[in-house]
């Protein structure tokens, strides 16, 4: 006799639409439990942390290659099970799992270092049922020890705002001494100011937010500054890490970079809505005098690694709203609304 697959609770989405015409785009729905294969562990999930890229799946900017799927790639469980071969975990370890679900490891990006660029990179959550669910399976080569200094609930946001966050301050090249600027002050913003103020004690951080209670927040977090998105700063910054949808903050940003600054844009998708503000970008005024503009595309297991390394020997504690998994959408539509304080979490019971 057959024996009957064990089910578990996800919050699945079906289709592809916009929030504005439906606020619970993802359905409860019963799976059956994954099933590891070699080299595979499961997790129980315990919390599983809420990102604007899943707006951007939803939506459409960056749709899921099937549906349906489970959404959710910062991820925090224990293991409950494991394939043939497994060397790095056992049983009831806690670990994490990223945006990055895999990579080929055999092109020349991957061989460089580069498995962010991978062709064949796949995404947590997008290209492969993720966190927002009571159990979810993975490479046990895409898994992360958490440090115990942190809660299941704290290290959620560290595998995507936190681990994006640090790779765009990489990639800004900022020095100490320097003058960076933040646009938008959600989850990725709010860790990326405390790693600032811990790495490079002698920088100004100057944040750009369209709310008064953002801007408050990045005061009472340690900012030099805080104004208007289409404020000019009191000084000119010689980084700048935009983490909004929008291209509205974009060209307000470059207007406020030094001579020779940087903008790093950490988003997988702009919102069309705003194109418009393109128009308005004036080479002498926001692109002359060899100003830069790099995007950020997904994290390596390197980032997070060292984003994980960094956070608990500061250690970061991120500011978090919880929520039940059955809040999910909840949580989706205040985030779409930009209510934000810190990081959302979904917490599974």
């Amino acid at each position: 006799m057959k024996q009957m697959e064990k089910q578990m609770k996800a919050m699945i989405l079906n289709e592809i639409i916009s929030l504005e015409k439906n606020s619970n785009p993802l359905v409860l729905s019963d799976l059956p439990e994954p099933v590891p294969r070699d080299k595979e562990i499961v997790l129980k999930v315990s919390a599983c942390g809420v990102c604007h890229t899943e707006l951007d799946e939803i939506e459409g900017r960056t749709p899921p290659p099937h549906l349906p799927v489970v959404p959710g790639h910062q991820v925090v469980g224990t293991v409950a099970a494991m394939g043939g071969g497994v060397s790095r975990f056992q049983k009831g370890d806690r670990v994490g799992v990223a945006w990055i679900y895999s990579a080929c490891g055999i092109c020349d990006f991957c061989r460089k270092g580069l498995e962010n660029l991978c062709r064949d990179f796949k995404a947590t959550g997008r290209d492969m049922n993720g966190g927002y669910a009571e159990y979810m399976k993975v490479s046990e080569d895409f898994a992360y020890s958490i440090p115990e200094v942190f809660s299941d609930v704290e290290a959620a946001p560290l595998f995507c705002a936190g681990a994006i966050g640090y790779r765009s301050l990489r990639l800004s090249e900022l020095e100490d001494g320097q003058n960076l600027g933040l646009t938008g002050f959600g989850a990725s913003a709010h860790l990326v100011l405390m790693i600032v103020r811990h790495k490079y004690p002698h920088c100004r951080v100057f944040v750009f937010a369209r709310s008064e209670e953002e801007r408050a927040f990045a005061r009472e977090l340690g900012a030099s500054w805080a104004g208007d998105t289409e404020e000019e700063s009191p000084e000119k910054l010689h980084s700048i890490i935009d983490t909004t949808p929008a291209w509205k903050p974009v060209v307000n940003a470059l207007k406020n970079l030094a001579p020779g600054g940087r903008l790093i844009i950490n988003a997988i998708r702009k919102e069309e809505r705003d194109k418009k503000y393109l128009l308005r970008l004036d080479y002498p005024a926001h692109l002359w005098l060899e100003k830069e503009i790099k995007s950020v595309a997904n994290v390596t297991r390197a980032d997070v690694r060292g984003f994980l390394t960094l956070a608990a020997e500061i250690p970061i504690k991120p500011t978090v709203e919880e929520y039940a998994l059955t809040d999910a959408n909840k949580a989706l539509v205040e985030l779409k609304q930009k209510r934000i304080r810190g990081a959302k979490v979904l917490r599974i019971v």
